[in-house]
């Protein structure tokens, strides 16, 4: 496409870096004409191998086929294109043509390429525009794109430079493609490879290895994956249970998601890094999303808390700013690096537009405590959660009635702020949508449990003082809570306080954060339980976001009766820890069955609230989710953490164990769970009587106490 506007065939695919698409058209051409594919796979995440086949051009025609009819010419007079790619920082890209014929076959081979250096969210319809050059040395054979765009004061420099390699005949640029003249032999091969290397504002990303070398040696970001995969938690179970195999593949899927969505450029240390939100239209860092996904991932070792709490205190505001949301102390949203972004045509370069980050953030700290039992790995987090909670008591408290209310003041910012912030997402019981400011019940649950967990942690810190401030604020702000948001009539919690502050007594998912967030009172926790179960709500195959007989339930949409996965890992750890195991089991077993149903096992952003049924034997998916969906993927693991009722406390050298596998899986073994500065191994085993037992046949490192709790584990 040019650069007035995108190609119709495919709009929306390029080569993307930070995202902006440094190419925008990349085809190859025998003799004017496309090669047919034959074959093409991922080897690994970031290597692809691709088979093309066409008849050789100037080899004696096979004779016809007069029988059947059906021997392609391709495959008696075969040119094979081969295509290696290997994606790392930048490119390196391998492309063989072989002449598997009796004949010298003499044509041209050309790759067609452009590049627009479109935003990924303007590839349809162009909103920037800046000055490309395209420079060609042949003597070097070195091809280079650059771009440069101003908007304002902002100023954008994005380039692409393509370098061709240890190739058997010499390249030409000629009217926007590589052409080489090649003339093969019976059974000769032609090579050549090219590397590509972006320029994002100044900085080269170079491509790795010279050719082949992906064969002999792992790319640079690759080793830090394949340390993840080694290092963390690893899952083993017989296969020849009902569902075992099911739920063995979903997990590994998860674990390869989560390394494959790591954002190298933000990491903080090979074991410290953070993650992207998904694929393909999520490639940035978004806070409560990345929390999330640390938090419900932990069971695989704390690198991306970590990675997630470093990245964000570096972003945290300073400032008031209303273009980005931003006030002194509240935490990133997201942060995008994309051309629309980085020349402010949106706030998004870096927005603050969301409530629930800075309550979630002052929680993984504590988590992150908990798991490790490290004073000095927490340390730095300790004053950015501290503001994080001061900027939620002063300007999400702004009439100082104790609750946590959102208020947009960007111009570009979402309407909604909470855990659900699509436009249309809260909404009165008759089908009108609510005016901000808004106080939604999950918002002071994670508020709650946020300072009740670092009220624990300050204690053992010494920070005594502190710690009973934070218990006391904790303790008020839950009494408060079920007075005002507590439905008795509908035995079920309001979805949240309007401005005038009144019940929105919609029937929504919004409370299941609240048992898992301990704000409900335990009297109460069942009874929301049981509403969250009831048909309205729960499909068969998860918990819809919002109810079925609700006037705006739309199976389809975002927030108004969709499915989505990442509530369900944390809907389970509330109702683990509240002793409902039948109700844990229960939630798993329908996220599972999904995962089954999904490509790779791998559970999607979000899908369809149909009711699983003989009419909806498999879910619709939601038309543009995310797959994979990096807090889907760890809700994998939350659920199966709350089967097996794992709970760590590192400061003391200890795990609580509470287990209950259900039937359809009977028995699974954690290697190498790390907790604390052991490592320890744990085989769990269904009994005949229904009880789970377990084993630990090799702890090491430092001791840990395996503490088996039959009781609520309520905080």
């Amino acid at each position: 496409p040019t650069l007035d506007g995108p190609a119709d065939d495919c709009p929306d695919h390029g080569y993307f870096v930070h995202e902006t698409r440094l190419l925008s058209r990349w085809n190859y051409f025998i003799d004017g004409k496309e090669p047919s594919p034959n074959a093409f796979s991922p080897v690994r995440q970031n290597r692809w191998l691709g088979y093309f086949v066409t008849p050789a051009p100037g080899v004696t025609p096979p004779p016809r086929d007069e029988g059947s009819g059906q021997v392609p010419a391709p495959s008696q007079s075969t040119l094979e294109l081969r295509v290696t790619r290997l994606i790392d920082n930048g490119v390196h890209e391998d492309v063989d043509l072989t002449n598997f014929t009796t004949e010298t076959s003499t044509f041209v081979f050309a790759i067609e390429l452009d590049g627009d250096f479109a935003d990924q969210g303007e590839t349809r319809q162009r909103q920037q525009f800046g000055e490309r050059t395209v420079h060609w040395d042949g003597a070097a054979q070195c091809l280079r794109f650059d771009y440069i765009a101003t908007h304002g004061e902002a100023k954008l420099h994005r380039g692409l430079t393509i370098e061709i390699i240890n190739a058997s005949s010499e390249a030409e640029w000629i009217d926007g493609r590589l052409t080489f003249r090649v003339s093969l032999e019976a059974k000769q091969r032609w090579h050549a490879c090219l590397r590509l290397t972006p320029l994002i504002d100044g900085t080269e990303l170079p491509p790795p290895f010279d050719c082949y070398g992906a064969d002999e040696h792992l790319a640079p970001h690759e080793q830090d994956v394949r340390w993840f995969l080694q290092e963390t938690t690893c899952f083993e179970s017989p296969s020849s249970s009902t569902m075992t195999a099911d739920v063995l593949t979903t997990i590994e899927q998860a674990r390869a998601d989560l390394a494959a969505l790591r954002l190298f450029d933000l990491d903080q240390g090979p074991r410290s890094w953070t993650v992207a939100a998904g694929l393909p239209m999520y490639i940035a860092l978004f806070g409560r999303d990345t929390l999330t996904t640390g938090l419900q991932a932990s069971i695989l070792g704390p690198e991306i808390m970590s990675g997630t709490l470093h990245v964000l205190a570096e972003n945290q505001g300073t400032r008031v700013d209303d273009w980005r949301d931003e006030q002194p102390g509240k935490m990133l949203h997201e942060a995008h690096t994309g051309p629309l972004s980085m020349l402010e045509y949106h706030p998004r370069r870096h927005s603050y537009s969301s409530l629930t980050t800075s309550g979630l953030y002052a929680f993984v700290v504590a988590e992150l405590w908990h798991w490790t039992g490290d004073k000095n790995l927490v340390r730095p987090f300790i004053e950015p959660a501290l503001r994080a909670l001061h900027w939620l008591d002063t300007y999400a408290d702004s009439d100082g009635d104790g609750f946590y209310e959102y208020i947009t003041r960007s111009p570009m910012g979402p309407r909604n702020q909470g855990w659900k912030d699509s436009p249309d997402a809260i909404t009165y019981e008759d089908g009108t949508l609510v005016e901000p400011p808004i106080a939604t019940c999950e918002e002071q649950g994670f508020v709650y449990i946020a300072k009740l967990h670092l009220s624990e942690m300050f204690f053992f810190l010494g920070e005594r003082a502190l710690s009973r401030k934070l218990y006391r604020e904790a303790a008020e702000l839950k009494k408060r809570f079920n007075e005002a948001f507590w439905m008795e009539e509908l035995g079920f919690y309001a979805l949240g306080l309007d401005a005038q502050k009144r019940q929105i007594r919609s029937i929504t998912s919004n409370p299941g954060h609240c048992i898992a967030t301990a704000i409900t009172d335990a009297w109460l926790v069942e009874r929301t339980a049981d509403r969250l179960f009831a048909e309205d709500l729960f499909s068969g195959w998860g918990m819809r976001t919002l109810s079925s007989e609700h006037p705006r339930y739309n199976p389809y949409s975002y927030h108004l009766g969709s499915i989505w996965p990442v509530e369900h890992g944390t809907f389970a750890l509330g109702f683990m820890r509240y002793g409902l195991h039948d109700r844990v089991e229960q939630i798993a077993r329908a996220q599972f069955d999904a995962a089954a149903l999904f490509e790779y096992h791998r559970l999607p952003e979000l899908f369809c609230g149909h009711p699983r049924d003989g009419q909806h034997p498999f879910p619709a998916i939601y038309p543009n989710a995310n797959s994979p969906q990096a807090w889907s993927a760890s809700s994998v693991f939350s659920l199966l953490q709350a089967l097996l009722g794992l709970y760590p406390y590192a400061p003391l050298k200890m795990l609580i164990i509470d287990p209950h596998l259900p039937e359809w899986l009977p028995e699974i073994t954690l290697r190498d769970l790390r907790v604390g500065k052991a490592r320890v191994t744990i085989r769990f085993r269904r009994r005949s009587d229904g009880h789970t037992s377990y084993r630990i046949p090799d702890p090491r490192g430092q001791r840990l106490d395996a503490a088996v709790h039959r009781h609520r584990l309520v905080h």
